[in-house]
């Protein structure tokens, strides 16, 4: 069934399998949003999650529920995209929980923290446990409403303009990264560097970043990194699935009819599944092209993982000591990993390992 379609019945068996005519029109009333992106119109799968968004609701509505996408920058600058959304200048936004932390290390849980979930794991975590409940609790602090709003999937490591091969190498090493990843790295060596996506190719060229992680493949290719970086290093082990939510100004999403809530729900789960579809369908391609434009491909050695993970684990505990919330979230989706990577070690980790093995034979 196409989208359209099935976001036409969807609304329509909301609305009208339910209510007669006159409180349909009651319920339905026109309403006009503004949506900013934390993201360039450029990098068209992640901006897009939003468009997406936003063309569904439309859809579902026979357009009397409008909502108009702006870029970052057209409205309010990338990183103060929720902000917009909790003063009132926007009534939603579509960004990185992660890009948060400075208000509560608690927003990273949103997006991706180091050694965490894959991405059908988190997921799982959002909807199916109680995910949703404590970062929408924390989300309520700052006025807002979170919904998943896409995934990148299983992000790469970075682009390195030398070999990584031992944690020594990570000594001094001028990288872009941000986040709870920086902190990590920073604890083995790593000066971390914030600098926005328009600016890492030429500080890459001129040698004021030794290093940069960005996304993967399908993205990263855009942006031409392996002409001055050519080790390109995985897993990127600080987002082992990297979710993108949709804020939305609390009281505005309270004001909203309940056949409308349940629209938006509709239309960010099909967001969410839409840009992981997207990256797992171009990624591949991409890869090759990249390797064919001379990147290296390299895999962290497994002594770089272990000192990783292990900074990881003290500094969670560091920051769970001090945050109540952190802690509840922190120990939730550790309890959840746990069960998780029990079934995968059964039943899917050995299905991927024999298809990969076979494939690498022929």
């Amino acid at each position: 069934m196409k989208r359209r379609q099935f976001l036409q019945t969807a609304g329509a068996g909301l609305v009208a399998g339910t209510v007669a005519s006159p409180a349909i029109a009651q319920s339905a009333p026109e309403i006009r949003w503004r949506l900013t992106s934390s993201y360039p119109k450029s990098l068209d799968t992640i901006y897009g999650g939003a468009e997406v968004l936003a063309r569904a609701v439309s859809e579902a509505t026979d357009g009397r529920f409008q909502i108009q996408v702006f870029a970052a920058g057209e409205i309010v600058p990338s990183l103060q995209a929720l902000d917009a959304v909790q003063n009132g200048t926007v009534e939603m936004c579509h960004s990185a929980p992660y890009f948060y932390v400075g208000k509560d290390p608690t927003f990273a849980f949103g997006t991706a923290v180091p050694f965490g979930l894959n991405t059908r794991q988190q997921n799982a975590w959002f909807n199916h446990a109680d995910g949703m409940t404590l970062l929408n609790e924390l989300y309520g602090r700052f006025g807002a409403y979170g919904l998943p709003g896409g995934n990148t999937t299983a992000q790469m490591g970075g682009w390195f303009r030398k070999e990584i091969k031992t944690v020594d190498d990570l000594k001094g090493l001028k990288m872009r990264i941000g986040g709870l990843g920086g902190q990590v790295l920073a604890r083995l060596g790593v000066v971390p560097q914030q600098i926005a996506g328009g600016d890492i190719y030429p500080a890459l060229e001129k040698g004021s970043l030794d290093a940069a992680e960005w996304a993967g493949p399908y993205d990263d290719e855009k942006l031409g990194f392996q002409k001055v970086a050519p080790y390109y290093y995985y897993p990127g082990f600080w987002e082992g699935g990297a979710s993108i939510h949709f804020f939305i100004n609390k009281a505005k999403w309270e004001e909203l009819p309940k056949n409308y809530q349940a629209i938006v729900r509709q239309a960010a789960a099909f967001a969410n599944a839409d840009m992981m579809e997207k990256y797992d369908a171009r990624n591949p391609a991409a890869l090759k092209s990249l390797v064919a434009g001379g990147a290296q491909l390299r895999p962290f050695s497994q002594d770089i993982l272990e000192a990783a993970f292990k900074a990881t684990s003290e500094i969670f505990d560091e920051i769970a000591a001090r945050n109540d919330l952190f802690k509840r979230t922190y120990e939730s989706m550790k309890r959840f990993r746990n069960d998780e990577y029990l079934w995968w070690q059964v039943c899917e980790y050995t299905y991927d390992n024999f298809m990969i093995r076979n494939r690498t034979r022929g």
